[in-house]
């Protein structure tokens, strides 16, 4: 492994830090709330630093980690959540993005007690892009537990509600992630907006779309 890593990879760092300013931008995070990583290759990946705010993320404020144990090389001490962002970076090959966000109508439900029993599919985006919503309970933050359900919970699903925290959603690339995120804040907007009187698509449709999106 080269001595200085920042030296290589410093045109993906800008992209990085591009993407966090428009993680922002769209409202999904809140001061320094939320964080970001993105896997380089089979050894290293990008995390936000420890308590950085996305919406002003600077290139020095970016850690490059292992995806082996989330240890920075660096030396840029990584967010308290890179543990789950690790985790899923090993264990899901098929994508390179993990997003942990925070925005109001989708952490409004993280509150909620129904959350597990909601049908996000309001809109066409949800199981074009999302698919089924994992639920996982609460557990304190920067936690080996949290970060074990987590990966868990994203095994076999691409969007997780954290319980009274936020939520996680993971991509192929950082505009992926950020589309997922996106779409899944419009459709708690709409859920939220038309209460006991949205109506989620119908079962044949949502599998018609989950084709579209496997396509």
């Amino acid at each position: 492994m080269n001595p200085n890593p920042m030296q290589n990879w410093n045109a993906e760092i800008a992209q990085f830090v591009e993407a966090a300013h428009r993680t922002a931008e769209h409202g999904l995070v809140r001061c320094s709330s939320g964080n970001l990583s993105w896997r380089l290759n089979d050894e290293l990946c990008l995390v936000t630093a420890t308590h950085s705010w996305l919406g002003k993320l600077m290139p020095e404020q970016v850690a490059i980690c292992r995806v082996a144990d989330g240890a920075p090389v660096n030396n840029v001490k990584p967010s308290v959540e890179a543990g789950f962002h690790v985790g899923v970076l090993g264990s899901r090959l098929d994508i390179r993005v993990v997003l942990h966000f925070q925005s109001p109508a989708a952490t409004a439900f993280a509150c909620r007690r129904d959350a597990g029993t909601v049908d996000y599919a309001v809109i066409p985006e949800i199981p074009v892009y999302v698919g089924p919503v994992a639920v996982v309970p609460y557990l304190p933050p920067g936690s080996a537990e949290l970060a074990q359900a987590i990966v868990a919970a994203l095994a076999g699903r691409n969007l997780a509600l954290l319980r009274n925290h936020g939520l996680v959603t993971v991509g192929r690339d950082l505009d992926d992630a950020l589309q997922k995120a996106s779409f899944f804040e419009l459709a708690c907007q709409i859920l939220l907006a038309a209460g006991d009187q949205a109506q989620a698509l119908p079962d044949s449709a949502v599998r018609a779309l989950q084709n579209i999106g496997h396509g």
